[in-house]
């Protein structure tokens, strides 16, 4: 249920366990549904249309693994305010009144798609704004949401690969069950992003793909989803960090039209604890830091 306030406090949080089972972070950056009151005078579209950017229900799906013995870390605020998946600086120099600094990033693909730090569509293409906006404004969303989620993020990560010679992140994301109205065919269950095998040592890949495909999922891997910043500036295998994106369709355990769990919701909540279970099995030495082989 989306919420309307005048501030985002908390912004965001880690519900960690009593007690951690294994060095595994689930992380929802995109399920924020805490509308900043300002945010919505400026837009020109209702919370509706704004909420389909918005990675519905993938905290609560997650929720569960934290009894099981793993931390999860959630956004409150919406992915069209301010999207962490993002680098800090993606940002459209079109959008904006004022000068972008030198170092902004005004020319990748998701820039050019609408969808930087600060996006500027939602949906199918739809303007969330109807003039420009202050440079400021988009650099203190950066300041005050961006970089502290980050902050604590990597915070999380590096202590539980200190404590346990290695990590593990599962970012969690969602995706609609069709690619839009021109293209109706239906996209597999989950989709599996390791970077192309860079993001993570193919055991947690693997894990992951058998696991599901167990539970009886249809599984594709890095098409069309490959994994977004997090997954790539997180993961580095040979320092012995893992990052893997998970998008699940959202047929599974919504109704995407009305915003509603639907009754699968309850069995995939059930599916991701056991996914996290067998992800703890895997042996620590196959996850900590390459060695080079002894002479």
């Amino acid at each position: 249920m989306s919420e309307v306030r005048d501030e985002l406090d908390p912004p965001f949080e880690i519900i960690e366990p009593a007690e951690y089972r294994a060095p595994i972070v689930f992380n929802s950056p995109h399920s924020g549904s805490v509308y900043p009151r300002d945010f919505l005078t400026t837009a020109r579209l209702d919370i509706a249309t704004l909420r389909r950017s918005e990675d519905s229900f993938v905290d609560e799906l997650a929720a569960g693994v934290v009894s099981r013995g793993f931390p999860l870390m959630r956004a409150h605020f919406p992915r069209c305010f301010v999207d962490v998946n993002r680098e800090p600086y993606e940002l459209d120099p079109r959008m904006f009144e004022g000068r972008l600094p030198s170092f902004a990033n005004t020319r990748s693909m998701r820039v050019a798609g609408g969808l930087g730090t600060v996006a500027r569509v939602v949906g199918d293409a739809q303007e969330i704004y109807d003039q420009r906006i202050p440079v400021d404004d988009a650099l203190r969303r950066i300041e005050g949401l961006y970089k502290p989620y980050h902050r604590a993020l990597r915070r999380l990560f590096t202590r539980l690969h200190r404590d346990f010679g290695t990590a593990m992140l599962i970012d969690c994301h969602s995706m609609p069950s069709t690619a839009g109205a021109k293209d109706e065919r239906p996209r597999p269950e989950f989709v599996l992003g390791d970077r192309y095998g860079t993001s993570c040592t193919g055991i947690v890949a693997e894990t992951t793909e058998k696991t599901l495909r167990s539970l009886g999922y249809t599984v594709s891997r890095n098409k069309p989803y490959a994994g977004g910043f997090i997954t790539e500036h997180y993961g580095n295998p040979a320092a012995g960090l893992h990052a893997i994106q998970l998008e699940i369709n959202r047929a599974l355990y919504m109704d995407e039209r009305r915003y509603e769990r639907s009754a699968g919701f309850a069995q995939l909540a059930i599916d991701l604890e056991t996914l996290a279970e067998r992800l703890a099995d895997i042996p620590l030495e196959e996850l900590r830091p390459y060695r080079a082989a002894a002479e």
